[in-house]
């Protein structure tokens, strides 16, 4: 990155997950649901939640939501998911969505938020979250 780029907002963490929405993903005015992206954002924390906790886990909370931009039909979606804080069993996944529409305008930010898992056995019981190398 150079010094010229410092006013160009990028994506926080890696991107686990990429998607396009379709036309059956839309309300009855052409707009991509905010249910539907809210689902691809759970999936993505999941994704990394699984590689942290190496097993199983499950999604417990859901903090600071905010959709800044519309999603559009066609526009490509990228789910960036950061570990934020880990527990004895619990993991905090930031999660910001991104999108480059069909046109290929810069990529601009639609929402971010908070989610919390929990690691879970093969039981469905909570377990520790495995010791993580710096």
């Amino acid at each position: 990155m150079t010094e010229l780029d410092d006013d160009r907002p990028s994506p926080r963490g890696e991107l686990i997950l990429q998607i396009v929405p379709l036309p059956g993903d839309t309300n009855a005015n052409g707009d991509v649901y905010a249910g539907w992206l809210v689902q691809q954002m759970d999936l993505a924390a999941g994704i990394l939640a699984g590689r942290i906790s190496e097993g199983r886990n499950a999604t417990v909370a859901m903090d600071r939501m905010e959709f800044l931009s519309p999603l559009r039909i066609g526009a490509q979606v990228g789910c960036y998911c950061e570990l934020v804080d880990i527990g004895r069993s619990s993991m905090k996944i930031n999660v910001e969505v991104w999108t480059r529409d069909r046109n290929n305008k810069p990529p601009r930010k639609v929402t971010e938020g908070l989610f919390v898992y929990v690691a879970i056995d093969e039981h469905g019981r909570i377990r520790s979250v495995p010791e993580q190398l710096s």
